[in-house]
């Protein structure tokens, strides 16, 4: 999992080495607690209509993203960091700096149709595009406002992290 010790991403600030690495033997592991995390998550913030489990570890806002599974056809949910900017909505498809995209990563590459709950119930429609590599560099630093881990999801990985941008339709 561990390259060259400098960001191939310019906008990036933190290094690689100062960082924990997640063990190889940890991932499925880690993957397996995300899943189970999210589930419940989007269950209790869909049942409460956006008054519980609003908030990530550390305070950060939660949106619930509605989607198409690319291979079944069928409804998707997961629970990610609400990145408002504007009227548009940002989505990281970081999964903690892992080396693999997240499924729903897939989903929405197939099928960019997407709707989304905010806290308090608020639901809307949007269509997503992700972002160049330029466009990403000029979003980072608002992302980070809101959450700073998403420099340290970059630097663990080789992999480009996507960003999409989410437009109200």
């Amino acid at each position: 999992m561990r390259g060259a010790t400098v960001s191939k991403f310019d906008y990036v600030k933190t290094r690689r080495e100062d960082i924990p690495e997640i063990p190889e033997k940890a991932v499925p592991f880690v993957r397996a607690v995300m899943k189970l995390f999210t589930r419940f998550n989007v269950w209790i913030f869909k049942k409460t209509r956006g008054r519980l489990m609003t908030k990530f570890p550390g305070g950060y806002p939660i949106c619930i993203v509605g989607m198409i599974g690319r291979k079944s056809g069928q409804r998707r949910e997961v629970a990610l960091i609400h990145l408002p900017r504007n009227e548009d909505v940002i989505l990281i498809a970081s999964q903690g700096g892992m080396d693999k995209h997240p499924v729903w990563y897939h989903n929405i590459k197939a099928n960019p149709a997407v709707d989304i709950m905010i806290a308090g119930g608020a639901q809307r429609n949007y269509l997503a595009r992700q972002v160049s590599e330029a466009e990403k560099a000029e979003l980072w630093p608002h992302i980070l406002t809101i959450y700073p881990d998403f420099d340290e999801y970059q630097a663990r990985t080789d992999r480009e992290i996507p960003v999409f941008l989410c437009e109200p339709q």
